[in-house]
């Protein structure tokens, strides 16, 4: 028999569950409405498409897919492919969610307009550029006819180039802006479309936005100039590439270095990209003479037959290169992205075996050599200054400042970057820029990442270590015992779909409201939040304004000077952990311990965080 309390905590019970349905009950209905709302938004959006001034093969596709695959056809049009910050980025397909000639088009009238409005009585000239990917040139042509159409003076690649070439092109032929049509290093159904302005680099504030506001006011295909204007497009190529070549030749820090070490052996592939138009001829004319090419990717080609993901930041995109390099027992192996703005790099370590660079270290081997080179030539200069970005490993700020070297931080992209070295280049001397995803700008002729001169800066490098007996590999560790052992570590998280923007928006806030207190053992000590621009000194209480622009980023700085990052990807459906742990290494002898040690710890926190 129950007693009254029993009773109590049964009817209670009861009440508590009755609450829940109805408030489970209310949740549903507003999630059949919104449901209901979004389904007619796509149904609407499917029949202007079909109805509307669009080719018979498009039609035929949509209506293809209304039959056999509808959750492909709704994901195609459930929104608007977004024109970010830094253009457009997307799977290729029909839909005003994809990549296709439409949303391309639509997208550089409302660009052609912005360039119009911003640079009145002015004849505008732009570059245009593409990449190996599928349909890129396609894509490039429909961007030059519609600027062109829009009375805009046009110089367009006779064939596929280097995205950075395309920086380089802007300023040299002093053009009001430009645009690659590229996804850099995303999986071969991806394609993209990159806005530059006429400092040759990518859009910044208020352009950036401003560019937006246009592109969204370009509400049909009707309202397109898609042809009209062809005497406007000229074509550009091999004059180019030799003013190109010739300014990456003037990078050289040491060439007599080279001559000394011409034969050494250098691996190289393009990943079926563009880095093949350029690459080669650079290393040429720096002086390198013992150059193997990885023959399985120097053909240009959107499929990527032989890897899944066309990023040198992967080991399968790279593992043929090491392969070759471990046959011909190679110096040092490079690969570059499809637009051949990123590098990867290959060493052998102090065991002999091949490995991969992290772009960490890559990063910490560049700025380096071209602070420390530049000072043993005597060619340094007072007002010397570099730039990297926030999740770049702080292990550069340590040698700058220790070299007498300013370093500044900004958010993530070379965007950034380039904007920086416009507001300092009246007072302040930049060598070089440089972020963790395997990117770096030496030199400021032009303002985005280069692979194309990074490979031959790389083998530069590689060539002054081994005149002085050392490998890459050694010099890097000898850097540790220097300045302090860093190992970073990357995690990123892909959410696809309608609801993967809502699932990374959730776990960023999941760490605004109940950030962590320590992790491994160690306290949290400070927390930056670039979104609402506050550090925060949580053992002081002392709260600080960031000097950057805003930016989704959240960054926990442990008490030992460790730091974990998280950062939504603003190009791929991602959200990305950065971790950054360090140490201290006495002997070089020590590294594998120690380095191992910091691994451990990477995966303590990791768990720690529950990712």
């Amino acid at each position: 028999m129950w007693n009254n309390s029993s009773v109590v905590v049964y009817s209670n019970s009861k009440l508590n569950y009755n609450v829940k349905l109805l408030a489970f009950r209310a949740s549903f209905v507003k999630f059949v409405k919104i449901y209901s709302v979004m389904e007619a938004a796509i149904s609407e959006k499917i029949d202007k498409w079909l109805s509307g001034n669009f080719d018979a093969e498009t039609k035929a596709t949509i209506q293809e897919l209304q039959q056999n695959n509808p959750n492909e056809l709704a994901d195609a049009f459930y929104k608007d492919l977004e024109f970010g910050t830094g253009g457009l980025r997307g799977i290729m397909g029909v839909g005003t969610n994809r990549i296709n000639k439409y949303t391309i088009g639509m997208a550089t009238q409302g660009f052609a307009n912005y360039l119009i409005k911003s640079f009145p009585e002015q004849q505008i000239r732009i570059a245009v550029a593409h990449d190996s990917r599928n349909n890129s040139r396609t894509f490039a042509e429909i961007t030059a006819n519609v600027m062109a159409a829009n009375g805009i003076q046009v110089f367009l690649f006779e064939a596929l180039r280097p995205t950075p070439e395309l920086s380089f092109t802007i300023r040299h032929l002093q053009c009001q802006g430009g645009v690659v049509c590229t996804a850099s290093h995303n999986p071969r159904e991806y394609n993209g479309y990159k806005a530059y302005f006429n400092d040759g680099g990518q859009l910044v504030p208020p352009h950036d936005k401003n560019v937006i506001i246009e592109v969204q006011k370009i509400s049909s295909v009707d309202e397109v100039k898609w042809n009209g204007g062809e005497a406007n497009i000229h074509l550009v190529g091999a004059e180019l590439d030799q003013a190109y070549i010739s300014m990456v030749k003037g990078l050289s820090v040491y060439p007599e270095v080279i001559s000394q070490q011409k034969d050494l052996k250098i691996v190289y592939t393009p990943i079926h990209g563009t880095g093949i138009t350029l690459v080669p001829q650079v290393l040429k004319q720096f002086g390198f003479e013992n150059l193997t090419l990885v023959e399985e990717q120097i053909i240009p080609d959107g499929n990527f037959p032989t890897v899944v993901y066309p990023n040198p930041e992967e080991s399968e995109a790279m593992s043929l290169g090491l392969k070759k390099a471990q046959e011909i027992d190679a110096d040092i192996l490079l690969g570059t992205d499809p637009d051949a703005d990123r590098v990867g790099v290959g060493v052998k370590d102090h065991h002999g075996n091949w490995i991969l660079l992290n772009g960490n270290q890559t990063a910490v081997l560049a700025f380096n050599y071209m602070i420390e080179a530049r000072r043993k030539k005597g060619i340094a200069q007072e007002n010397d200054m570099v730039v990297k970005t926030i999740v770049t490993t702080d292990m550069i700020d340590v040698i700058a400042a220790k070299n007498d070297v300013a370093c500044y931080n900004v958010l993530t992209g070379f965007k950034w970057i380039a904007e920086l070295i416009k507001e300092k280049e009246a007072s302040e001397n930049y060598i070089i820029g440089g972020e963790e995803s395997y990117g770096l700008m030496i030199g400021k002729e032009l303002r985005d990442k280069d692979a194309v001169s990074a490979v031959a800066l790389l083998c530069e490098m590689a060539a002054y270590e081994k005149n002085a007996g050392k490998s890459l590999f050694t010099k890097m560790v000898e850097l540790y015992v220097e300045y302090g052992l860093y190992r970073e570590h990357l995690i990123s998280i892909t959410k696809k779909g309608r609801d993967g923007q809502a699932q990374i928006a959730a776990m960023m806030e999941r760490f605004r409201t109940n950030p962590p207190k320590s992790l491994d053992g160690v306290e949290v000590a400070s927390i930056y939040d670039y979104e609402t621009k506050e550090a925060k000194d949580l053992r002081t209480g002392q709260v600080c304004t960031i000097d950057l622009p805003k930016s989704n980023v959240l960054q926990f700085v442990l008490a030992d000077g460790s730091k974990i990052s998280a950062r939504p990807s603003g190009t791929e459906p991602k959200i990305k952990f950065y971790f950054s742990v360090q140490g201290k290494l006495a002997t070089v002898d020590e590294f594998d311990a120690a380095y191992a040690s910091l691994g451990q710890r990477i995966e303590t926190i990791t768990k720690d965080l529950n990712l």
